[in-house]
């Protein structure tokens, strides 16, 4: 007969994950974002011993990458220590971050840690819990076989776990590794597949339960929102019933701040202030690291664009109104405003606007001639290093180039309205 337990399923925890960059921001916290993942960490034991957790699942990506030193795993073992202290089991698979290929430095761990091999699926059992884990780790990076098809059957009388690290059938930025349908992990016949990979979290499908937890920490703006992990409460009928858990101790957002109703830099300064108070409000007392970027198409546009800096420094002055929040970045995306595109067209001649955006919409069908356009152009190579690379302005990416183009001509039109007024 199948007993009564409470799981907790995490992934994605990323210890001592690096960062990119960011110290070139000025006044950016970078030692509460250095020590965020090692916090989310702390929280995630902590909650498993406070909510009487029978079992913890960890759905790979541990680590980062290769350990800068011993000091990273020397932090994870002590935390699984804990665990250990308290009798709780410990259900661990590598994913790409920290396949075996990937990590030159290893430190044993605790003995209620169970990790599976990189070479096989294999099936670890709790027979007095009434609990049956299968898995396998990577042994290498980039896994592109379909790892679930080679999972054991499952073992009768016991609840069933599938641990994997995977991207199922795709997910919108991240690496599509160890493929697989939803349809082919239910056919298994399991009771809830615990996934990793995903840094949102997502409940794939409810019969069975299919769940990503999400990553327990965001590290940058493009992982914003809640970050924590799954409790699963087992019923004597094999039934489960989920509750997501935050763990996160810095809340990333990114507030797109619609200026379509502005005037002028003061009222775009009003609706920043109404973002701000409300992602406040969601972070509960964490230490807010937000985007801002001002979209629509505003009265204000040329305001917002002819000073970057000020809007900059106005949008950071609000943050520090709020105490916990530092503003990592502000984007002017607005476009000008039918109103003012129609009287500059008026005032100007409609051929100056028509014509420059006729132009405009050529070079920007034309990928080689843009990318010509600014290999030839002298701004470039005037710009500090600091301003280049994959972190910041990458003018050899299609995607920044194409970007960069429209904001350009958004600019141009902006003067000219400018102009006609």
């Amino acid at each position: 007969m199948r007993c009564r337990m409470r799981l907790l399923h995490a992934a994605d925890l990323h210890v001592d994950s690096p960062l990119r960059g960011l110290s070139a921001y000025d006044g950016a916290p970078v030692e509460a974002i250095r020590s965020a993942t090692r916090h989310a960490v702390g929280n995630l034991v902590q909650l498993a011993l406070t909510q009487g957790v029978d079992a913890v699942l960890l759905a790979g990506d541990i680590y980062d990458g290769d350990w800068p030193d011993y000091n990273t795993g020397l932090f994870f073992r002590n935390q699984m220590q804990r665990l250990g202290e308290a009798g709780v089991n410990v259900y661990l698979v590598s994913g790409n971050h920290d396949a075996a290929s990937q990590i030159t430095r290893k430190l044993s761990l605790p003995g209620n840690v169970r990790e599976f091999s990189k070479h096989n699926a294999e099936t670890l059992e709790d027979e007095a819990l009434g609990l049956a884990v299968h898995g396998q780790g990577y042994a290498v990076r980039d896994v592109t076989d379909n790892l679930a098809m080679n999972y054991p059957a499952p073992r009768a009388g016991l609840f069933n776990v599938g641990l994997l690290h995977t991207a199922l059938n795709g997910r919108e930025g991240h690496a599509r590794y160890a493929p697989c349908t939803v349809e082919q992990l239910q056919a298994r016949g399991y009771d809830y597949w615990a996934l990793g990979h995903v840094h949102t979290h997502e409940v794939v499908a409810a019969d069975p339960h299919v769940v990503f937890p999400g990553n327990v920490q965001g590290r940058h703006a493009k992982e914003t929102g809640r970050k924590g992990c799954v409790l699963i409460d087992v019923g004597s009928d094999g039934r489960a019933s989920l509750d997501f858990r935050d763990l996160d101790v810095v809340r990333w957002e990114h507030l797109e701040v619609d200026a379509s109703d502005a005037t002028d830099l003061d009222d775009v300064l009003g609706e920043v202030r109404s973002a701000l108070a409300g992602a406040h409000e969601r972070a509960e007392g964490r230490l807010l690291a937000a985007r801002v970027s001002i979209v629509g198409s505003s009265d204000a546009h040329f305001e917002l664009w002819h000073d970057h800096v000020r809007l900059t420094t106005e949008v950071r002055a609000l943050g520090s109104d709020f105490g916990e929040v530092w503003i990592e970045k502000v984007r002017p995306a607005t476009k000008p405003s039918a109103a003012r595109t129609d009287a500059a067209g008026l005032a100007e001649g409609l051929g100056t606007v028509a014509d420059l955006r006729r132009t405009a919409a050529g070079l920007r069908a034309d990928e080689d001639a843009l990318r010509k356009l600014v290999e030839r152009s002298p701004l470039a190579a005037s710009l500090p290093p600091e301003a280049l690379g994959p972190t910041a302005l990458d003018v050899t990416d299609a995607g920044w180039r194409a970007v960069l183009f429209d904001q350009a001509v958004d600019l141009l039109v902006a003067m000219v309205e400018e102009g006609s007024r």
